[in-house]
């Protein structure tokens, strides 16, 4: 029986500690600007769908509060080392899972060995082993779990977690990067390589691109592919939420 699920909620993709006034007005990535891409011009007609339909939940998770810490040079490290260490097993799943299943759904260029993170991730959480240790992330869990059901089951769907983690790695995630650096920095601590591409940012993304607009999916599985798309969001939006209660906030200056 194919997996289904609902609809995503758009209450849902708010945090309800945010006002709307605290989402960033100038959004750090394409995806992130409510029903369209400044460089849509450049997309195919899969990505411009999928960029239509997840900008509004981009947005929303650009002006949670872990994510306006981040971007203001403010979060803890050990806020950064337990983002990282949520994402890596989902990452070493889509990475293990993923490529067999595009191939098999006629997406044979996505640029696999370039995109990979695991081995950056482990540096990464090697290095960052030094912090006093976190719990481990219950929404992450929740995910990898969703992640193997998808698998499983429903690879079309699977495709919309490849094209959101590995598209905001590419794009917001460039300049989060110089954010989580400066932050480590600041604690004599290794800049982290989980946003060092090897392969140049535009190319990677084109190529990225073209893999996900391979896929031949029907009408429904398309559909499908769009409501996962925001689904991922949903997900991000959880840990997100998770990351910033992970320590007390700092008391007003």
């Amino acid at each position: 029986m194919p997996l289904t699920r609902p609809a995503a909620d758009p209450s849902a993709m708010a945090d309800p500690g945010i006002p709307e006034p605290g989402i960033p007005e100038r959004p750090i990535s394409n995806h992130a600007i409510p029903g369209g891409d400044r460089g849509a011009r450049t997309l195919g007609p899969r990505l411009r769908r999928l960029h239509a339909r997840i900008g509004r939940a981009h947005h929303h998770a650009e002006g949670m509060r872990f994510s306006r810490a981040l971007l203001a040079g403010q979060a803890d490290p050990r806020q950064l080392a337990a983002l990282l260490r949520a994402l890596a097993p989902a990452y070493a799943l889509l990475e293990q899972e993923a490529p067999p299943l595009a191939a098999s759904l006629g997406a044979t260029a996505l640029p696999w060995a370039d995109l990979a993170r695991t081995p950056a991730l482990r540096h990464d959480l090697a290095q960052l082993a030094v912090l006093p240790a976190t719990p481990p992330s219950a929404a992450a869990a929740i995910w990898l779990e969703q992640l193997r059901g998808l698998a499983r089951q429903a690879p079309h769907r699977l495709m919309a977690h490849v094209y959101v983690r590995y598209g905001g790695d590419l794009s917001g995630g460039q300049q989060l990067a110089q954010q989580a650096a400066a932050i480590l920095a600041r604690h004599q601590l290794s800049t982290p390589t989980f946003w060092a591409f090897a392969r140049g940012i535009p190319a990677l993304k084109q190529a990225l691109h073209d893999g996900i607009e391979q896929l031949v999916l029907t009408e429904p599985q398309e559909e499908e592919l769009l409501d996962e798309a925001e689904q991922a969001f949903v997900t991000t939006q959880r840990l997100l939420a998770e990351l910033a209660d992970l320590l007390p906030e700092p008391p007003p200056a």
